[in-house]
């Protein structure tokens, strides 16, 4: 079972992109999927975690996710707040939003660690740093689990018109930007 653990701040889309990634990974790669958050003080700006649980069988597992995968942080200021790597699989990955390189990163000779500026495209694309479907992009760039074209079609299922056009194309920048090098960043 894959699982991932998003931190972010309330109004970042967490629980949104949360459910894109589950819906593409099961409407169009033929997985199951689970996706749900975890609020503290439930206020925009406070930090919060939500969780995507991605397997070939039918997921039973109802508890937050204390062993991911893989970690999305939708805020680098979080880094120096929370440990986002507790308990993160030795072969896992770390994909961060933040102007920041790989390299920057204390915890950056554990783990993969991708970076992409998302706040910025965000800004860009959407005028607002709302930067789930921008990470979207990204995940769908350095993880098997879920295709870009899977990753477009579940966010065209969650935003139409416009919306869904302009958060498809943020995603697509996202997906270009990101740089991999063969597994090394």
């Amino acid at each position: 079972m894959f699982e991932l653990r998003w931190h972010g701040r309330g109004g970042q889309g967490a629980v949104t992109g949360a459910r894109i990634i589950g819906r593409g990974a099961s409407v169009y790669e033929g997985k199951y999927a689970q996706s749900f958050p975890s609020f503290g003080t439930e206020r925009r700006g406070a930090p919060m975690v939500a969780f995507t649980r991605i397997d070939d069988k039918p997921v039973r597992v109802r508890t937050q996710i204390y062993k991911p995968s893989a970690v999305i942080v939708l805020d680098d200021t979080l880094v120096e707040a929370v440990d986002v790597t507790d308990g993160l699989d030795e072969q896992g990955f770390v994909l961060v939003n933040t102007d920041k390189q790989p390299g920057d990163f204390s915890f950056s000779d554990k783990f993969d660690i991708y970076t992409v500026d998302a706040t910025s495209l965000a800004l860009e694309v959407l005028g607002s740093p709302i930067v789930n479907t921008a990470i979207v992009g990204a995940f769908a760039k350095v993880s098997p689990l879920v295709s870009f074209d899977s990753a477009m079609k579940a966010i065209g299922d969650t935003f139409s018109g416009e919306l869904g056009e302009k958060n498809r194309k943020l995603a697509k920048l996202t997906y270009d930007e990101l740089e991999v090098d063969n597994g090394e960043n």
